[in-house]
């Protein structure tokens, strides 16, 4: 089991990041939330299968179509103890 954060910069409000992360994590598999920040970012606690929670990562990196991603930092963090994926507000 593996737990990051994540925080992305970029043109990521406004064109349906939170929700396209949130199908692709329910198709991993893997459990967390996203939110999105008051600066413009989008942060994200990603928990689950080491390989899972690394290809979530990765599609992060790039985002939706109408997504310009800048720059994506990870950590390590502790598990979300809700199950499941949600966008947070």
């Amino acid at each position: 089991m593996t737990a990051r954060h994540v925080h992305v910069t970029g043109r990521v409000q406004g064109v349906s990041f939170r929700a396209w992360a949130r199908e692709r994590a329910l198709d991993l598999g893997v459990s967390g939330w996203i939110r999105n920040r008051t600066d413009g970012s989008v942060e994200a606690v990603i928990s689950g299968a080491s390989e899972a929670v690394e290809a979530l990562i990765t599609a992060l990196r790039t985002g939706p179509p109408a997504a310009e991603v800048e720059d994506l930092r990870v950590t390590a963090t502790d598990a979300p103890a809700e199950p499941g994926f949600r966008i947070r507000d």
